[in-house]
């Protein structure tokens, strides 16, 4: 089964480099059918959820409306496995990743990412009693996280941290993996901050639940296009550096997160045109 999966993501892949070799009409192209599919993962809050009501919300979910409206076209909400989302991309099945993608150097070989628009931090959650105080203690521990995340990546960069845990257990979101530890089927739990504490924020008892001190990598966070569609790229930066000079993405901010964690103003000047 991995070998098809790399197999097809190997095509994918060529036939990305083969369209970036073309003429780049992906702006014109959103802009004629007049609508953008965005591909998100929809159990990653505040990100992209399902409310208590059953709709989409999020904090990248209220950003895409407000690029989309400036841009003219409607926005498209499209739920994708996260562990195909380079296939779901180069397949054509979505006109971007929007939801929290972490812009790594792998990564970039494979999709076209927009300016960086928000900060993280990968940390370690745990119960609050369960006398894990530090990554040194997690030793011979069960951790989980996400399948494909950037959080897998992390522990790939820490063979020795990684070694040390008695098992890792991979859940398909963020969310099944809060449950887990939780539920206390795994110890520590390896997740994006801006998920671990979102999702601490809405507990009951907040103060169950533990941050270990230490951050384990600080990322950020950007869209990822097709290769070579640098035009659709660079209208999507420009309306990102429109609602952040005119205050829009300050109020967007106020209404998920308890600080301002966005770094659209750090880029400004690299990439406006």
């Amino acid at each position: 089964m991995k070998k098809i999966f790399s197999l097809l993501l190997a095509a994918m892949l060529l036939f990305a480099c083969c369209t970036a070799l073309a003429e780049d009409d992906s702006l014109n192209s959103i802009l004629a059918k007049g609508k953008l599919v965005m591909g998100f993962d929809e159990a990653y809050p505040p990100m992209g959820f399902v409310d208590e009501n059953g709709d989409h919300v999020g904090f990248d979910i209220d950003l895409a409306k407000e690029v989309c409206a400036r841009l003219g076209v409607e926005l498209v909400l499209q739920p994708i496995s996260w562990d195909a989302k380079e296939l779901e991309l180069n397949g054509g099945n979505i006109d971007c990743i929007w939801s929290g993608l972490t812009i790594t150097p792998e990564r970039k070989e494979m999709m076209l990412f927009s300016m960086p628009y928000l900060a993280n931090e990968q940390i370690m959650v745990v119960l609050a009693d369960s006398g894990i105080a530090s990554v040194a203690d997690t030793a011979g521990k069960v951790l989980g996280t996400q399948a494909g995340s950037a959080s897998v990546d992390v522990l790939d960069a820490n063979p020795d941290i990684a070694s040390a845990l008695g098992e890792i257990v991979l859940s398909d979101d963020f969310v099944a993996a809060l449950m887990d530890l939780k539920l206390g089927g795994i110890d520590v739990l390896l997740i994006d901050s801006v998920v671990g504490n979102y999702y601490i924020s809405q507990q009951d008892d907040p103060s169950a639940f533990a941050v270990l001190p230490e951050v384990l990598q600080a990322e950020e966070y950007g869209i990822a296009f097709r290769l070579g569609e640098q035009a659709l790229a660079d209208a999507v930066n420009a309306q990102l550096i429109a609602i952040a000079e005119d205050g829009t993405l300050a109020k967007i901010t106020a209404a998920w997160f308890a600080n301002d964690v966005t770094v659209v103003a750090d880029y400004i000047d690299a990439y406006k045109k």
